[in-house]
C-alpha cells in the first residue's frame, strides 16, 4: 500500500508541475505580448498604410492571443476534473486503510480473549492439580501442601465509546501490552503447571488405583466444563464485536457529517477572499490602461502646431481613434480572461485544502488554519508588489508533497507495528498450543487403551452370538409349521381382494361419467370464445371507424368511451354470468345429489337398522365418490379460471390496441398543428382518458366484490340448509367462493399494473425520442468498453472453471452419502437381527417357565450366558448409536457445504447478470452515439471543407475549438461513465439496484437535455460564426486589394513570418500538452480499474476467511451442543404426535373403565347362573384387543409420517419450480426476440401441466391409502362389536377430519403453486414489453450471447430432469409404502379370524363363573394399578417423543414394526394351541368332575402336588441363591453411586466457591479501572473542550483582522477609480478639442473617416455581441456543472448511507426473526411442560385419594404370617411395623405394647381359635445354614423389602420399547410364588415344625419386579408389572399360565 501510496503521490506532484510550467509560460507571454503593444503604440509611424498595416496584424495577433487563452482555460477546467478524480481515490484508499486497522484491532481483541480464556483455564488446572498433589501428600506422610496458584485476576476493558480517531491508536498500544502480559501469565501458569505435574508423578507410586480413575473421571469433567466455558466466552465476544461494530458506524457518520460542515464553512471563506481579490486586480488593469492612454495621446499634441504635416496628423489620429476601440475590447477581453484565470486558481486552492483537510483530520485543524493564514498574507503582498502567479503553484505544489510523504510514512509505520504484533501473537499461540497437545496426546493414548479392551470383548459377544444362532435354527423348525395357518388365511383374503376391484371398477365409471360433464363445460367455453372473437371483430371494426374520424378531439374522445363502455358490459356480462350460472348449477346438482344419498342413507337405516356396520362402509364409500366428485369439480374450476384469464388477456391486449389508436390520434394532431402547446394539450387529454380508465376499473372492481358477496351469502345459505354429514362439501364450496373473490382481486390489480406498464413504457418511448440528439465521436469510448468486454469475459471463464470445481466436489460427496446410506443398511440388518435373538431369548424364557417341572441342572448357566450375551449386545447396540451419530454430523457438514457452494453459485449468477446487462446497456448506447455521431461528423466535414475553401489562414483556430469541444464532451461523458460504474459496483441488493437505476434515469435525462441544448448551441454558433467570418473575409478582401498599392515595406513581412513562427511554435506546445494529458487520462483510468479488481479481490478473501471462520464456530457449537441441533419442522412434528398419543391414551382410559363396568355387571348378572366366562381366556382376549390397537395406532403413525413426506416432497417440488422459473426468466432477459421468449413459455407450461398430472396422480394414490386404512377400522370396529364390549371407537371422527386435511392439501398446494406461476407470467409480459424497444438494437450482440443461451439451457435441461427423477423416486417410495400397507391388512384380518375362534371357545367355557369373583376382584385392583401405567406412560412416550428426534429414519423403523408383527403372529398363534390344549384339559377334568368321579381326581392331583412340590423345593433353592446375589450386588452398586455422587458433588461445590470468589475479585478491579479510565477520560475531554474553544476565539479574531484590511483595501481603490474617471474625462474633453480641429484641416478625407467609423461600429457590435453570448452560455453552463455535481454528491452520501442503514436493519431484523423463533419455541414448550405438570398433578392427586384408606391385603397377610415366624424377642418390632403402617401413632403403640403383650398375643390367639393356630401357620423345617440369619434379620429383610418397593435408586428411564416387561416374567414369578404358599399350607397340615426355606416376604419381589429388566418386550400394558416409580406394595395377581391350578388347589385344600 505505502508504494502504491508513493506512486500516486509522484504521478500527483508530476501533473501539477507540468501544470505549474505550462502557466508560467504562458503568463510570461501575455506580459511580453502587452509590452510589445504598449511600445508599438508609443511609436511614431510614417505613413498611414503602414500604421494601418500594423493594426490588423495587432488585431490577429489579439485574435490568437484570445484562442490560446480560450483553450488554455479549457485545458485548466481538465486539469480540475483530474484533480477531483485523484482527491476521491484518495478518500477511498484513507477510508480502506482505516478499515483495515479496525479489522486488525478487532483480531487483537479476539486473540486476547482467547488467551484470557487460556490463562484461566490454567489456573483452574494448577488448582486443581495443586489439590490432588496435597490430597496424595496427607496420605503418603503428612507433607505440608505447596502454595497455590498466583492471585492474578485477569482485567477485561470493553471501550464504552468512541471518542475520536485518537483512540484508535491508544487502543492497538493497550492491545500490545495486554497481549505481552498475557504471554507472561501464560508462560508463568505453564511452569507452574509442570511443577505440579511432577509433584504428582512423585507421588503417583504411593496412590492406589481407585484414587487414580477418580481423577481421570475429575480431569475428564474439567475438560467438559472448560469447553463449555469456551464455547459460552466465544459467544459473548462475537456479542461485544458486533455492538463495537456499530458504534464504530455511528461514529464514522458523525465524522463524516462534521467534516463537510467544517469543508462548507472553509469554502465561504475562502469565496469571500476571492472576491476581494477580484476587486483589487479590477483597479490595477484599470490604472494601466490610463497609463498608456496617456502615453500614447502625447505625441499627437507635439506635433498639433505643424501645419505642413495636418493631413498626416488627421490620417494618424483616425487610426488612434481605432486603435483605442481594439485595445479597448481587448482589454475587456483581457480582464475577462483574468477572471477566469483567478476563478481557476480558485479551484485549484479549494481542492489542494480539502486534500489536505481529508489527510490531516481533526488533529491538523491547527496547522491547516495557519497555512491559510500565511496564504492570505502571501497573497496580499503579491497584490501590493504584482509579482507573478508562479511562487503560488511552487508552494501548493510543495505542500502537496509534504502531505504525501507524511501519509506514506504512517502507513508504513502502521504497517511495521502491526506485524510486529502480529508474529508475536503468533508465537504465543503456537506456545500455547503446544502445551495443550502434549495435554491431548496422553488424554488419546488412554482412550485408545479402552477402546482395545472394548474391542476384545466385542469378538467374545460375536462368538457367543453365533452359538445362538445354531439353538434359533432349532426354533425357526416351529415357525414352519405357523406359515401353512398363513397359506389358508391368504385364501381368505384374495376373496376379499375380489370385491374391492368390483368396486374399483365402479368407481372407474363414476370418473368416466364426470369428465364426460368436463367434456361439455369445455364446449361452452369454446362457444365463449367465439362469441369474444364476433366481438373483437366488432372492435376492430369500430377502431377503423376511429382512424377515419380525425375531425375533431372531442368526437374521438366520446366515440372511445363509449366503445369502452360496450367492451366492459360485454366482458362482464359474458364472463361473470356464464361463470356464476355454471357454478350455480354444478350447487344445484351436487345438493340435489346430496338431498338423494341422504335419503337413501336414512331409508337404509330405517328399514335395517341391524346392519348398521354394512351401513357404515356404504356411506364412507358414497364420501370417497362425493369427494372424488368435488376434486373433479375443483379441476373444472381450475380449467374455467384458466380461461377466465385467457379472457383477461385478450381483454388487455384490445386495451392496449386502444391506446395505440389514442397515440396515432395524438401523432395525427401533432402533425397537423406542429406546435408545442398543442403537444401538451393532448398529453394532458391522453392523461385524463387514463384516469377515467382507472376509475371505470375501480368501479368494475366494486361490482365484482358486491357479486362476490352476494354469491357468498347464497352459498351461506346452501351449507345452512344441508346436514351434518356434508360437512367435507360445505368447506369445498366455502374455499371454493374464497379462491373466486382472491382470482377477481389478482385480476382487477393484474390490469392496473398493465395500464401503469404501458403508460411507463409510453413515457420511456418518448424519453428515448427525445435522448436522440446530440454528443460526439464516442469511437475511443466504445473501445474502452470492448477492453471491459473482454475483461467480463474472462471473469466468465473463470466462473465456469469454479462452476466444474464446484460440481466434482458435489460428485464426491454424493459418493460419501451413498457409502453413508450402505452403512446405514447395515446398521438397519443389525439392529433387526438384534430384535430377532432378543424375542427368541424371550420365547426360550417362556419356554423354560412352562415346561414340566423336571428341571435341568444346566438352567442357571444358561441365564448366566443369556444375561451377558444381553449386555454385550447392549454394548454393541451403543457403539452403533455413536457411529450413526458421527455419520449424521459428516451429513450435516456435507450439507452445509453443498448450501454454501450453492449460495456462491447464485452471487455469481447475479453478477454475471448484472454485468451482461449492462454490457447490454453500454453497447445499446453506443452504437445510437456511434451512428448519431458519424452523421454529425459528416456535416462537420463539409461545413470544414466549405471554410477551407474561403479561409486558409484562420483554419487552425477552427480546428482547436472543435477539438475542445470533442473534448469536453468527452471528460463529461467519462466522468458520467465513471459514475455509472460506480453505482454498479455498490448495487449489492435488490433495492439499492432499483434505487440505483432510478438515480441512473434520471441522470440519463439530465445529460439527454444537456446534449440537446448543446448541439442547438453548437450548431447556431457555427452558422453565425461561418456567416460572420464570410462577411469579415470580404471586407477584408476588399481592404488588402485596396492597400495592396500602398504597400511597399519588408518588415510588414517580417513581422508576418515571426507571427507565423510563433503561431506554429505554440501549436506544437499544444499538441504535446494534449499528448501528455491524454496519456495522463490513460494512465488514471488503467489505476482505476486496477485499483478496482483489487478490492474485489481483497473483498472475495475477506468474504472467504468470513465463511470459514463461521463453518469453525458452526462445527464447534455442534460437537458441544448436538443436542440442541433439531429443526423447527421436527419439533413441530413431534409435538403433534405427543397431542395424538394423549388423544389415544385417554380414549383407551375410557375403555378400560367401560370394560371394568361390563365386568362387575357380567360378574353379577352370571353369579346365580351355572355358566361364566373363564379369566384367562378373557384376559388373553383383552391382550389381544390392545395389540390390535396398538397396531392401528401405528398404522396411523405411519400414515402421518407417509402424509408429512408426500408434503415435504410437495415443497421441494415447489422450490424447484421457482428456480426452473429464475433461470427462464435470466434467458428471457438474453434472448434474441419474442421468438424464443415463446418456446421457453411453452415449455413451462408443459412442465406446470406435468406436474400438475404428478400431484394429481399423489393425490389419488392418497385416497387409495385412506380408503385402505378406513377399512383398517371398519376391520375394528366389527371386533368390538363381536366382543359386545366396547361402543364404536371415536378414532373414526379423527380418522375422517384427517382425511378431509389431506384431501385439502393438495389443491391448496396447486392453487399456491398457479399463483407462483401467473405472477411470474405476468412479471415476463412486464419484461417483454420494456425490452421491445431495446431488441432493435440489440441484433448485432445476438451472436455473442447465443452461446450463453445455449449454456443456459442445457442448464435448465438438467435441472428439469433432476426434479423428474426426484419425482419417480417418490412414486417408487409410495409404492413400497403401498405394499406394506396391504401386508398389514392380511395381518389384520388373520387376526380377525383368531379372535372368533376364541369368541367361540369363551362360549363352551361358562361354567368357570364362580372362579372369576376372585379374578374381577383383582382385575380391580390391576385396573387402579394400570391407570397409574398408563400415567407413566404418558411420560414416558414424551421421552420417546425426543428419543425419536435423534432417530431420522423412517423407513427403517417401519421395517422392525414388520418384522416385530411378524413375530408377534407366531407367538400368538403358539399361545393360541397352548390355550386350546389347556382348554382341552380343562374340559376333561370338568366333565370327569360332573360324572362324579372325585376318587380318581383326587389320585391324580395327589401326584400331580407331589411333582410340583418336588419342583417346587428346587425352584426355591434356586431363587433364593439368585435373590441373595442380587442383593448383594444391588446394595455394593447403590453403595458405590452415593460415594461417586457425594464426591463428585463437594468437587463441584469447591469449584463453584472458588469460581464465584475469582468471579467477585474480578469485578470490583474491572468496576474500579473503568470508573477510574471514566474519570481519565473526562478530563481529556475537558482539556481538549477548552483547546478547541481557544482556537476558535483566536481564528474569528484572525478572521475579523483580515476582513478588517480587505473593507480598507476596499475603500482605497475605490478612490483610486474615482481619480482615473477623471483624468479620463479630461481626455475625452482634450479628445474633443483635438477633433473638432482636425475636422477643420481634414475636409478630403471626411468620406473615408465615415466608412472607416461604419465599419468600427459595426466590428464593435459584433464584437461586444459575441462576448456577452458568451459570457452567458459559460455562466449558466457553470451553475448547471456545480448543481450536478452537488447533486451527485449528495446523492452518493444518500446512497451510501441508506446501504448502511439497509445493511444494519437487514442484520438486525435477521437477529429479531432468530430470536422470536426461539422464544416462541421455549414458549411452546414452556406450555406443553405445563400442561404435562398439572396433568401429574392431578394424577398424583387422584391416586392419593383413591390410596389414602386402602390397605394392601398380601402385604397385610405377609406381615401377619412373619409375626407368627419371628422369634418372640423381636415380635413388638413386627407389631410397631404394622401399627406404621396402618397409621398408629408411636406414642399409642408404646402405651399398647407396655401396657401388657399378653393382651395382644391373647387377642391375637384368639381371633385365629385357639388351638386351630397349627394348621393355618407353616412351619417348615429350617436349614441349618439359613437359621441364623431368620433368627436375626427379619426387621433388617422387611425394612430393605419396603426400601426396595417403596423408593428403589432408578435408573434413568430408557425411552424405547424395551421397557415393556413381557408377560413371561411376570408369569414366572406367579408360578413360583403360589406354590410356595400352597406348600407352606400343606406342611401346616401335616403338623411338623419345620421353617421354609424361604422369607415369603422376598416372594412378590421377585414375582412382580425382575430386578433386570428385558431388553423388548411383547406383551400388554394391562399384563405389565407395576413399574419402579411410586411407592406401592404390588398385589398377587393371578398368572394366565398358572391360575387355573392355583385356583384348584385352593379349593381342594377349602
Amino acid at each position: 500500500m505505502a508504494s502504491w501510496l508513493g506512486g500516486l503521490g509522484s504521478g500527483l506532484g508530476q501533473s501539477l508541475g507540468q501544470v505549474g510550467g505550462s502557466l508560467s509560460s504562458l503568463t510570461g507571454q501575455i506580459s511580453s505580448f502587452t509590452k510589445d503593444i504598449l511600445l508599438e503604440g508609443a511609436e511614431e509611424v510614417g505613413d498611414a498604410a503602414t500604421e494601418l498595416h500594423v493594426s490588423n496584424s495587432r488585431l490577429r495577433e489579439i485574435e490568437s492571443i484570445n484562442a490560446a487563452q480560450k483553450f488554455e482555460n479549457e485545458r485548466l477546467k481538465k486539469v480540475c476534473g483530474d484533480l477531483e478524480e485523484k482527491h476521491e481515490a484518495a478518500e477511498l484508499q484513507i477510508k480502506q486503510l482505516s478499515i483495515e486497522y479496525r479489522n486488525q484491532l478487532q483480531q487483537k481483541e479476539v486473540e486476547i480473549s482467547h488467551l484470557k480464556a487460556r490463562q484461566n483455564a490454567l489456573q483452574e488446572q494448577l488448582q486443581k492439580v495443586q489439590t490432588a498433589a496435597q490430597s496424595a501428600q496427607l496420605g503418603a506422610g503428612g507433607v505440608p501442601p505447596a502454595a497455590t496458584s498466583a492471585s492474578y485476576v485477569p482485567v477485561v476493558r470493553h471501550s464504552s465509546g468512541f471518542e475520536g480517531d485518537d483512540m484508535d491508536f491508544g487502543d492497538i498500544i493497550w492491545s500490545q501490552q495486554e497481549i505481552n502480559r498475557l504471554s507472561n501469565e501464560v508462560s508463568r501458569l505453564e511452569s507452574e503447571v509442570d511443577h505440579w505435574k511432577q509433584i504428582a508423578l512423585s507421588s503417583k507410586v504411593q496412590r492406589t488405583n481407585n484414587a487414580e480413575q477418580s481423577e481421570i473421571c475429575k480431569l475428564q469433567n474439567i475438560v467438559k466444563e472448560l469447553k463449555q466455558n469456551l464455547s459460552q466466552e466465544i459467544d459473548e465476544h462475537q456479542h461485544e464485536l458486533s455492538v463495537l461494530q456499530d458504534a464504530h458506524r455511528q461514529k464514522l457518520v458523525e465524522i463524516s457529517r462534521r467534516h463537510r460542515e467544517e469543508l462548507s464553512e472553509y469554502e465561504e471563506r475562502i469565496e469571500e477572499l476571492e472576491n476581494q481579490l477580484q476587486q483589487d486586480g479590477v483597479g490595477a488593469d484599470a490604472m494601466n490602461d490610463s497609463k498608456s492612454s496617456e502615453q500614447r495621446k502625447k505625441p499627437p499634441s507635439l506635433e498639433g502646431g505643424k501645419v505642413e504635416e495636418l493631413q498626416v496628423v488627421k490620417d494618424l489620429e483616425d487610426e488612434i481613434r481605432k486603435l483605442n476601440h481594439k485595445l479597448s475590447s481587448a482589454k475587456e477581453e483581457n480582464k475577462i480572461l483574468l477572471k477566469e484565470q483567478e476563478l481557476a486558481k480558485v479551484e485549484k486552492i479549494q481542492i489542494t485544502q480539502e486534500y489536505e483537510n481529508l489527510k490531516s483530520g481533526f488533529s491538523m485543524l491547527q496547522s491547516s488554519v495557519a497555512e491559510r493564514d500565511a496564504l492570505l498574507k502571501e497573497q496580499e503582498k503579491k497584490l501590493q508588489s504584482k509579482t507573478p502567479l508562479l511562487e503560488d503553484v511552487v508552494r501548493l505544489q510543495q505542500a502537496l508533497l509534504e502531505a504525501e510523504n507524511e501519509i506514506a510514512r504512517l502507513s508504513s509505520l502502521n504497517q511495521e507495528r502491526l506485524a510486529k504484533e502480529l508474529t508475536s501473537a503468533q508465537h504465543e499461540n503456537e506456545n500455547v498450543l503446544s502445551a495443550y497437545t502434549e495435554d491431548q496426546n496422553s488424554e488419546l493414548s488412554q482412550l485408545r487403551q479402552d477402546l482395545e479392551r472394548k474391542e476384545h470383548e466385542l469378538n467374545e459377544s460375536i462368538a457367543e452370538r453365533e452359538t445362538l444362532i445354531a439353538e434359533l435354527e432349532e426354533l425357526d423348525k416351529q415357525n414352519q409349521e405357523a406359515t401353512q395357518h398363513m397359506i389358508t388365511l391368504k385364501q381368505q383374503l384374495s376373496k376379499q381382494h375380489t370385491e374391492t376391484d368390483n368396486i374399483i371398477k365402479q368407481l372407474k365409471f363414476d370418473i368416466d361419467f364426470e369428465r364426460k360433464k368436463v367434456s361439455e363445460l369445455e364446449n361452452e367455453k369454446m362457444e365463449a370464445i367465439k362469441e369474444l372473437d364476433s366481438q373483437k371483430e366488432k372492435l376492430s371494426q369500430c377502431s377503423y371507424a376511429l382512424n377515419d374520424l380525425h375531425i375533431s378531439k372531442r368526437q374521438l374522445q366520446d366515440n372511445i368511451k363509449d366503445l369502452q363502455e360496450q367492451l366492459r358490459k360485454a366482458q362482464d356480462c359474458n364472463l361473470h354470468n356464464k361463470e356464476m350460472g355454471e357454478l350455480q348449477q354444478q350447487l344445484k346438482e351436487k345438493e340435489e345429489e346430496l338431498s338423494v344419498s341422504l335419503g337413501k342413507l336414512t331409508e337404509k337405516s330405517n328399514q335395517e337398522p341391524n346392519y348398521t356396520c354394512q351401513d357404515l362402509k356404504e356411506r364412507e364409500l358414497e364420501i370417497a365418490k362425493l369427494q372424488n366428485d368435488i376434486s373433479e369439480n375443483k379441476q373444472l374450476k381450475e380449467d374455467l379460471e384458466k380461461s377466465l384469464s385467457d379472457l383477461r388477456a385478450e381483454n388487455g391486449k384490445l386495451i392496449a390496441a386502444i391506446e395505440e389508436l389514442k397515440q396515432e390520434l395524438s401523432d395525427a394532431i401533432s402533425d397537423k398543428n406542429k406546435v408545442c402547446l398543442e403537444k401538451d394539450t393532448v398529453v394532458e387529454a391522453l392523461k385524463m382518458e387514463k384516469r377515467q380508465l382507472e376509475s371505470e376499473l375501480n368501479q368494475t372492481g366494486e361490482r365484482l366484490m358486491e357479486q362476490a358477496h352476494k354469491y357468498k351469502q347464497t352459498i351461506e345459505e346452501l351449507s345452512n340448509a344441508r346436514s351434518m354429514d356434508t360437512t367435507a362439501l360445505q368447506l369445498e364450496h366455502e374455499r371454493l367462493v374464497k379462491l373466486n373473490q382472491e382470482k377477481d382481486f389478482k385480476i382487477a390489480e393484474l390490469k392496473r399494473n398493465i395500464e401503469q406498464m404501458e403508460n411507463d413504457h409510453q413515457e420511456t418511448k418518448e424519453m428515448l425520442t427525445t435522448s436522440l440528439g446530440g454528443q460526439k465521436q464516442l469511437t475511443e469510448l466504445i473501445k474502452e468498453k470492448e477492453v471491459f468486454i473482454e475483461k467480463f469475459k474472462n471473469q466468465a471463464l473463470q466462473v465456469k472453471q469454479e462452476l466444474e470445481e464446484y460440481m466434482k466436489v458435489s460428485k464426491k460427496q454424493d459418493v460419501l452419502k451413498q457409502n453413508l446410506e450402505e452403512k446405514d443398511r447395515s446398521l438397519a440388518v443389525m439392529k433387526e437381527e438384534n430384535n430377532h435373538l432378543k424375542e427368541e431369548i424371550e420365547r426360550l424364557k417362556d419356554q423354560q417357565n412352562r415346561s414340566t417341572p423336571v428341571v435341568e441342572p444346566k438352567t442357571l448357566d444358561i441365564i448366566i450366558e443369556l444375561e451377558s450375551e444381553v449386555t454385550q449386545l447392549k454394548v454393541i447396540k451403543n457403539n452403533l448409536e455413536e457411529e450413526i451419530e458421527v455419520h449424521k454430523k459428516t451429513i450435516e457438514d456435507l450439507n452445509l457445504t453443498t448450501v454454501q457452494l450453492q449460495q456462491s453459485l447464485q452471487e455469481q449468477r447475479k453478477e454475471i447478470d448484472e454485468s451482461k446487462f449492462q454490457c447490454e446497456q453500454m453497447n445499446v448506447t453506443h452504437e445510437r452515439l456511434s451512428l448519431e455521431k458519424d452523421e454529425e461528423i459528416k456535416n462537420l466535414q463539409k461545413t470544414i471543407e466549405q471554410i477551407k475553401t474561403q479561409l486558409h489562414k484562420e483554419r487552425q483556430i477552427i480546428q482547436t475549438d472543435s477539438s475542445d469541444l470533442f473534448q469536453e464532451t468527452k471528460v463529461q461523458t467519462l466522468n458520467g461513465e465513471n459514475g455509472n460504474e460506480k453505482h454498479d459496483l455498490s448495487k449489492a441488493e435488490i433495492e439499492r439496484l432499483v434505487k440505483g437505476i432510478k438515480e441512473r434515469e434520471m441522470e440519463i435525462k439530465l445529460l439527454n437535455e444537456k446534449n440537446v441544448s448543446l448541439s442547438q448551441q453548437i450548431d447556431q454558433l457555427s452558422k453565425d460564426e461561418v456567416g460572420k467570418l464570410t462577411r469579415i473575409i470580404q471586407e477584408k478582401d476588399l481592404e488588402i486589394q485596396a492597400l495592396n498599392a500602398r504597400v511597399s515595406s519588408a518588415s510588414y513581412r517580417q513581422d508576418v513570418l515571426c507571427l507565423q513562427q510563433q503561431l506554429q511554435a505554440y501549436v506544437m506546445e499544444r499538441e504535446q500538452v494534449l499528448a501528455v494529458l491524454s496519456e495522463k487520462t490513460r494512465e488514471n483510468s488503467q489505476l482505476k480499474t486496477e485499483y478496482r479488481n483489487i478490492m474485489d479481490m481483497v473483498a472475495a478473501k475477506e468474504a472467504a476467511l468470513v465463511r470459514l471462520q463461521e463453518e469453525n464456530q458452526k462445527l464447534s457449537n455442534r460437537s458441544e451442543n448436538s443436542s440442541q441441533d433439531m429443526s423447527r419442522e421436527t419439533i413441530q412434528n413431534l409435538s403433534r404426535i405427543i397431542r395424538e398419543k394423549d388423544i389415544e391414551i385417554d380414549a383407551l382410559s375410557q375403555k378400560c373403565q367401560t370394560l371394568l363396568t361390563v365386568l362387575q355387571t357380567s360378574s353379577t348378572g352370571t353369579e346365580n347362573t351355572s355358566g361364566g366366562v373363564n379369566s384367562n381366556q378373557f384376559e388373553e382376549l383383552l391382550q389381544e384387543r390392545d395389540k390390535l390397537k396398538q397396531q392401528v395406532k401405528k398404522m396411523e403413525e405411519w400414515k402421518q409420517q407417509v402424509i408429512t413426506t408426500v408434503q415435504n416432497m410437495q415443497h421441494e417440488s415447489a422450490h424447484l419450480q421457482e428456480e426452473l422459473h429464475k433461470l427462464q426468466a435470466q434467458i428471457s432477459v438474453e434472448s434474441d426476440s419474442n421468438s424464443k421468449l415463446q418456446v421457453d413459455y411453452n415449455g413451462l407450461i408443459q412442465t406446470y401441466e406435468q406436474n400438475e398430472k404428478k400431484l394429481k396422480s399423489f393425490s389419488q394414490e392418497l385416497a387409495q391409502v385412506q380408503h385402505s386404512i378406513g377399512q383398517l377400522h371398519n376391520t375394528k370396529d366389527l371386533l368390538l362389536s363381536k366382543l359386545d364390549l366396547v361402543t364404536p371407537s371415536v378414532a373414526t371422527a379423527s380418522f375422517i377430519s384427517q382425511l378431509s386435511g389431506i384431501q385439502y392439501s393438495a389443491p391448496e398446494v396447486l392453487s399456491d403453486e398457479s399463483k407462483l406461476l401467473q405472477k411470474e407470467l405476468e412479471q415476463l409480459e412486464k419484461k417483454l414489453e420494456e425490452k421491445d424497444s431495446t431488441i432493435r438494437t440489440l441484433q448485432e450482440n445476438n451472436q455473442q450471447l447465443s452461446d450463453s443461451v445455449a449454456t443456459a439451457s442445457e442448464f435448465e435441461r438438467k435441472s428439469q430432469e433432476e426434479t423428474e427423477s426426484e419425482i419417480r423416486q417418490i412414486k417408487e417410495k409410495h409404492d413400497a409404502l403401498q405394499k406394506s400397507l396391504r401386508e398389514k391388512d392380511i395381518l389384520i384380518k388373520s387376526k380377525s379370524d383368531q379372535l372368533l375362534s376364541v369368541s367361540e371357545n369363551l362360549s363352551n367355557k361358562e361354567n368357570e363363573n364362580e372362579l372369576l369373583k376372585q379374578a374381577v376382584t383383582n382385575l380391580k385392583e390391576r385396573n387402579l394399578i394400570l391407570e397409574m401405567d398408563i400415567r407413566k406412560l404418558k411420560e414416558e412416550n414424551e421421552k420417546i417423543v425426543a428419543s425419536c428426534r435423534e432417530k431420522e429414519t423412517e423407513f427403517r423403523a417401519l421395517q422392525e414394526t414388520n418384522m416385530q408383527f411378524s413375530m408377534m403372529l407366531k407367538e400368538k398363534e403358539f399361545e393360541s394351541n397352548s390355550m386350546k390344549e389347556k382348554a382341552l384339559a380343562f374340559e376333561k377334568l370338568l366333565k370327569e368332575k360332573e360324572q362324579g368321579k372325585t376318587g380318581e381326581l383326587n389320585q391324580l392331583l395327589n401326584e400331580v402336588k407331589s411333582v410340583q412340590e418336588k419342583a417346587v423345593t428346587f425352584q426355591q433353592e434356586r431363587d433364593q441363591v439368585m435373590v441373595a446375589l442380587k442383593q448383594k450386588q444391588m446394595e455394593s452398586t447403590a453403595l458405590q453411586s452415593e460415594i461417586q455422587h457425594l464426591r463428585e458433588k463437594e468437587q463441584r461445590l469447591n469449584q463453584e466457591l472458588e469460581r464465584l470468589r475469582n468471579h467477585l475479585l474480578e469485578m470490583e478491579d474491572s468496576y474500579t479501572r473503568e470508573a477510574l479510565a471514566a474519570e481519565d477520560r473526562e478530563v481529556k475531554l475537558r482539556k481538549k473542550v477548552l483547546v478547541l474553544e481557544e482556537k476558535l476565539v483566536s481564528s474569528s479574531t484572525a478572521v475579523e483582522n483580515a476582513s478588517h484590511q480587505a473593507s480598507l483595501q476596499v475603500e482605497s481603490l475605490q478612490e483610486q477609480l474615482n481619480l482615473v474617471s477623471r483624468q479620463r474625462d479630461e481626455t475625452v474633453l482634450q479628445l474633443t478639442i483635438s477633433q473638432d480641429q482636425v475636422k477643420q484641416y481634414a475636409l478630403s478625407l471626411a468620406n473615408l473617416q465615415m466608412v472607416l467609423e461604419q465599419f468600427q461600429q459595426e466590428e464593435k457590435a459584433m464584437y461586444s455581441a459575441e462576448l456577452e453570448k458568451q459570457q452567458k452560455q459559460t455562466a449558466e453552463w457553470r451553475k448547471k456543472a456545480e448543481n450536478l455535481e452537488e447533486k451527485v454528491v449528495s446523492l452518493q452520501e444518500s446512497l451510501g448511507e441508506a446501504n448502511a442503514a439497509l445493511e444494519a436493519a437487514s442484520r438486525l431484523t435477521e437477529q429479531l426473526d432468530v430470536k422470536e423463533e426461539q422464544i416462541e419455541d421455549l414458549k411452546k414448550e414452556g406450555e406443553i411442560r405445563k400442561e404435562m405438570l398439572e396433568d401429574v398433578q392431578n394424577k398424583l392427586m387422584n391416586l392419593m385419594n383413591s390410596t389414602e384408606g386402602k390397605v394392601d391385603k398380601l402385604l397385610m397377610r405377609n406381615l401377619f404370617v412373619g409375626h407368627f415366624h419371628t422369634p418372640k424377642n423381636k415380635r413388638p418390632e413386627v407389631l410397631r411395623l404394622m401399627g406404621s403402617i396402618l397409621g398408629i401413632k408411636k406414642e399409642e403403640l408404646d402405651q399398647l405394647l407396655s401396657e401388657d403383650q399378653r393382651g395382644v398375643t391373647s387377642w391375637v390367639t384368639g381371633w385365629l381359635g385357639g388351638g386351630a393356630g397349627s394348621k393355618s401357620v407353616p412351619n417348615t423345617p429350617l436349614r441349618p445354614t439359613y437359621q441364623n440369619i431368620f433368627n436375626s434379620s427379619f426387621s433388617e429383610l422387611f425394612v430393605k423389602f419396603l426400601e426396595t418397593e417403596s423408593c428403589p435408586s432408578l435408573p434413568p428411564p430408557k425411552l424405547s420399547v424395551h421397557d415393556m416387561k413381557p408377560l413371561g416374567a411376570a408369569g414366572t414369578g406367579k408360578m413360583s410364588s403360589t406354590p410356595s404358599n400352597s406348600q407352606m399350607q400343606d406342611s401346616a397340615a401335616s403338623g411338623t415344625g419345620r421353617r421354609p426355606a424361604t422369607n415369603p416376604f422376598l416372594a412378590p419381589r421377585s414375582a412382580a419386579v425382575p430386578l433386570i429388566t428385558p431388553a423388548s418386550s411383547s406383551g400388554h400394558l394391562l399384563m405389565k408389572p407395576i413399574s419402579d416409580a411410586l411407592p406401592t406394595f404390588t398385589p398377587l395377581p393371578v398368572s394366565p399360565d398358572a391360575s387355573a391350578g392355583a385356583v384348584l388347589k385352593d379349593l381342594l385344600k377349602q
